[in-house]
């Protein structure tokens, strides 16, 4: 009874994780880039329509990452889904506003080179996340020591 209390409690704290780390991405991608309009950003281009379902997207997939099980903490420094959620920033924010992009191909270059690209960005964002998210499923069948590696008796030779 209490290993039940223990797993319910700890996949009560893994959702909750999950739910701030969605809220989070959502206020790293959206605030910033000003798709949630707020004083302390603005945005010289209007927001495109297609950056509103990659924001959704970029959080739900976020939120799924958080909300498995993860394999043993040995693991989990390569799965972590950073790159897909902050090559999402790039994909959704203003191309006039990066002062990367202005810096390197100027204003008319930031609307005629980058922001067509910004598409593309969207979906090698989206796909990493699937991606991590797929990955940590896989391994999730592993969070437990039934996959832990075997040792093999060694016979000695004689």
């Amino acid at each position: 009874m209490t290993t039940t209390v223990a797993s319910d409690r700890h996949t009560r704290r893994r959702f909750v994780r999950a739910a701030l780390m969605g809220v989070l991405t959502l206020v790293v991608v959206s605030v910033p880039t000003d798709i949630i309009d707020t004083p302390l950003f603005s945005r010289e281009v209007p927001v495109r329509w297609w950056e509103y379902p990659v924001v959704a997207a970029t959080v739900a997939l976020t939120v799924a990452w958080f909300a498995i099980q993860g394999p043993p903490p040995t693991e989990r420094a390569s799965q972590r889904p950073l790159g897909g959620v902050l090559l999402a920033v790039f994909a959704v924010g203003c191309p006039v506003c990066n002062k990367l992009v202005l810096v390197a191909l100027g204003t008319s270059g930031a609307l005629g080179l980058w922001a067509p690209l910004q598409p593309f960005l969207a979906v090698i964002s989206l796909a990493l996340l699937t991606a991590a998210v797929v990955q940590r499923r896989r391994r999730s069948a592993c969070s437990t020591e039934a996959c832990a590696p075997q040792t093999q008796p060694t016979t000695a030779r004689q």
